[in-house]
């Protein structure tokens, strides 16, 4: 059975493949919006990700690229005052001019972050669930513990190995004082 619908499946997806392959490549660059028109706003645009892009980290203290790339007005004259001496550049310029190229310094890079909180949150969920689950098991799946576990049984089980005298060389009788009736 499963080797007919294999078989079924296999040729439809034949009879496709051939039908997309014959028919003209513009029909289907159309059917994936590459006919020149405005992709529409329910597909996601791709990222290029051949070209540099930005990324703070700690261990690469120079991004590929810049932070902002498209610069307003003020930041283009910024940009044209950075060629000059910066002694003539305000604190408040050198502030902007970094935050061109860089969106956090070192020191925000370094700020403890809340993640913890959520991954341990995960955790006690996971641990939670988990108890649950073995709680549930122990009450409506395992049947009921045997009268061989019980202490009483185990007891009698034991006077019984002795009186056998079971093993009497090495065992379990050779440990047991059988005149004073206690272990050795």
């Amino acid at each position: 059975m499963l080797r007919l619908i294999a078989g079924r499946a296999g040729g439809l997806v034949a009879r496709r493949a051939t039908v997309a392959l014959t028919t003209g490549s513009s029909a289907r660059m159309a059917s994936h919006g590459h006919d020149g028109a405005a992709v529409p706003p329910e597909v996601a645009e791709t990222m290029d990700m051949s070209r540099p892009m930005y990324w703070d980290r700690l261990d690469i203290p120079l991004p590929e690229k810049l932070y902002k790339d498209e610069l307003t007005d003020a930041d283009k004259s910024l940009k044209q005052k950075e060629k000059g001496p910066w002694s003539q550049l305000t604190n408040e310029e050198k502030i902007a001019l970094y935050r061109l190229m860089f969106r956090q310094t070192y020191p925000e890079m370094k700020q403890p972050r809340s993640e913890w909180k959520t991954v341990l949150g995960g955790i006690f969920i996971f641990v939670g669930f988990t108890g649950l689950v073995v709680w549930w098991q122990r009450v409506y799946v395992y049947p009921p513990r045997p009268r061989t576990f019980d202490d009483e049984w185990r007891a009698k089980q034991l006077q019984r190995m002795l009186d056998m005298r079971v093993n009497p060389i090495e065992g379990l009788s050779a440990k047991w004082d059988y005149e004073k009736g206690q272990w050795k």
